[in-house]
């Protein structure tokens, strides 16, 4: 009997370790995916496979268009001011973890990033990343009514914004700092003099996402 059940447990190892994000994708739930139906989901893959657009009517009878895909990435442009990323990412050599962005913008982007295993069980996002401070994203002057400056404009700053991307080609994670696109222009001009010039980025090392040092 054991030395039957042995050939299954890596027959079935082999199968998980072979999913894609593609395959992955279709069998999201419908609850993680509530625009899309399955249908949807596949219809994606199958026109970019034929070198069509992929765009599809979702649930709401709107068209939703999945821009990317490869063996790893994907990404959906839901709607107008809605999508979504996902990347397939290895914690080891045989175990892999979802991460999904969903990005909403209107007209401030704002993003959230959440964490699957290949079951879709939602996993605890501190895990595999503790998100960039706000004040990474400044340089601090050093004179003082520069910084007295900053400091009210910062106080109309009340919240907190970031825009999340994977990269495609990379397992790298590209933070920009949203919180100037709800602001109004004059106040956004004087705090983006403050801000620094590139994004902020984070690579996965070692099965979690570290801060790329400048």
């Amino acid at each position: 009997m054991k030395k039957r059940l042995l050939p299954l447990l890596l027959l079935m190892a082999t199968g998980v370790q072979a999913q894609d994000i593609k395959t992955l994708f279709v069998a999201m739930p419908d609850s993680l995916s509530p625009l899309l139906t399955k249908v949807n989901r596949e219809d994606f893959g199958d026109f970019l496979a034929s070198n069509m657009k992929a765009e599809v009517k979702n649930r709401l009878n709107r068209t939703s268009e999945m821009t990317r895909l490869t063996d790893d990435y994907l990404h959906v442009q839901l709607s107008a001011v809605s999508s979504f990323e996902m990347k397939l990412l290895p914690l080891n050599d045989t175990v892999k973890v979802v991460c999904m962005v969903s990005t909403y913008q209107a007209p401030a982007a704002d993003s959230s990033i959440r964490f699957y295993d290949t079951n879709w069980t939602l996993l605890p996002s501190e895990r595999f990343i503790t998100l960039p401070p706000e004040e990474v994203f400044y340089t601090l002057p050093a004179d003082s009514v520069k910084a007295e400056e900053l400091k009210k404009l910062r106080a109309r700053a009340d919240m907190y914004l970031l825009k999340a991307e994977l990269s495609a080609d990379t397992d790298r994670l590209i933070f920009t700092y949203a919180t100037p696109d709800y602001m109004d222009k004059e106040s956004a001009e004087k705090l983006t003099a403050f801000l620094r010039k590139d994004a902020v980025v984070m690579e996965w090392k070692q099965g979690r996402f570290v801060l790329v040092e400048k």
